[in-house]
């Protein structure tokens, strides 16, 4: 962990607790590294900082709203980065801005990787599968996750072959439904 995430993430677990100080920190931190996030993303599509003042404001009122949901045995970072970026993608399809605004020779850097994005889709799938029933997970796991074969998901779940199957297409039905009601709120 880097310093900062650390100096963040104990700013918002006193903020959890209830210390008001600490939260208007946090915050005051949080809108100066979205500020310049915003604006590096925004400036390459010919968007201005008033827009991106906006977006700070969105996604500090999110991060304000949603603390409840942060699991604080997670990193702080990537949960604040994927509030943001979910912003910004909102953002874009509001004002209509699509790739056909951006000039040829930025279109790189505005779909350049996200370094958080891994990170955050590691933490993403983790959490959506802990929500699932044990075998389910095992066997999507043990298949899409790890590459085993049917056979092989089946003798580690301890299921049939055909439970396996079962699992699968009804755990990934039940992740499709998990991810389209998150997105939603």
């Amino acid at each position: 962990m880097t310093t900062h995430e650390i100096e963040l993430k104990t700013l918002m677990l006193a903020s959890l607790d209830g210390d008001a100080a600490s939260h208007r920190a946090l915050l005051e931190r949080l809108s100066r590294r979205l500020r310049a996030y915003y604006k590096g993303k925004l400036v390459r599509i010919g968007r201005g900082a008033a827009e991106a003042e906006d977006l700070v404001q969105e996604a500090v009122l999110a991060i304000h709203f949603k603390r409840h949901t942060y699991d604080p045995a997670e990193p702080l970072t990537p949960w604040v980065h994927a509030i943001a970026r979910y912003k910004l993608i909102d953002f874009l399809r509001r004002t209509r801005a699509s790739l056909a605004d951006v000039p040829i020779d930025e279109a790189d850097t505005i779909m350049a990787h996200d370094d958080n994005l891994s990170a955050e889709s590691s933490l993403d799938l983790k959490r959506l599968m802990q929500r699932l029933p044990e075998k389910m997970r095992c066997s999507i796991e043990a298949v899409k996750l790890d590459g085993r074969s049917i056979a092989e998901a089946a003798d580690r779940c301890g299921i049939s072959e055909s439970a396996v199957k079962v699992n699968i297409h009804r755990g990934l039905k039940a992740l499709a439904a998990l991810i389209a009601r998150e997105v939603r709120t």
